[in-house]
């Protein structure tokens, strides 16, 4: 059942995304809200589906920020890309530039703001980021960050990258640590979601003033141990 489910999703998934794709294309003329407004309603649409057609639901615990801020979040699943979009308002991601060569979402993801980083520029990469991020910020726009880089399976051995440590540190800016499961029922690069909630959760935010140190073991260590119990949760 479960793979008669995840068929069914993909096929239409895939279906509505290329069909918004192309029926969207005008709004790339207009203004960015509207973009971002039609990347909301197709994350609502997505997150739909996944209910009704997968059984799958999400919950989300912890204060959701109301105020523009930087968010570093655990990222096992293109799940939380989407959720994101529907959970804040309108919010900008860090991401790696080739994402804006993939059809049909890469003219959508540069026309709605996103922050598309070069990795192999090294530290202009990392000047580009803080620039965009500080006009983000400014633009009332939360800016969500993957610390990893990329998604990692549940239970996988962390691995923290520089850049967040740099926005931290960079622009004085408080950042809210975010915990998930999702994982656990849609995979890294996995054709299979299977049925139940996955939780999202928001953690108390870590102020600036810590040394790069400090911020980054003490950013790891909330993530961490707050997935590693969502995903126990998951299991039970």
């Amino acid at each position: 059942m479960t793979l008669i489910r995840s068929i069914l999703f993909n096929f239409l998934f895939i279906l509505m995304t290329v069909a918004m794709g192309a029926f969207g294309l005008p709004l790339l003329l207009i203004r960015e809200k509207w973009v971002n407004a039609y990347g909301r309603l197709w994350g609502k649409i997505s997150l739909r589906m996944l209910k009704d057609i997968v059984g799958l639901e999400c919950e989300v615990r912890g204060k959701i920020p109301t105020q523009a801020t930087i968010i570093a979040a655990k990222h096992q699943s293109a799940w939380e890309t989407i959720a994101f979009a529907v959970i804040l308002d309108k919010p900008t991601f860090i991401m790696k530039r080739s994402l804006l060569f993939l059809p049909p979402l890469g003219p959508f993801l540069w026309r709605a703001g996103m922050i598309a980083i070069d990795r192999t520029s090294g530290a202009s990469a990392i000047r580009r980021m803080l620039t965009k991020t500080q006009l983000a910020l400014q633009n009332s726009r939360s800016v969500i960050i993957f610390p990893e880089g990329t998604r990692k399976a549940p239970g996988a051995a962390p691995a923290y990258l520089p850049g967040v440590a740099a926005m931290y540190r960079g622009l004085e800016h408080s950042v809210i640590p975010v915990a998930l499961n999702s994982g656990v029922f849609w995979g890294r690069n996995s054709f299979s979601k299977k049925r139940g909630t996955i939780i999202i959760e928001f953690l108390p935010p870590i102020e600036h003033g810590l040394d790069r140190r400090t911020f980054m073991r003490r950013l790891e260590h909330q993530i961490e141990a707050a997935t590693h119990r969502l995903i126990d949760e998951a299991k039970k």
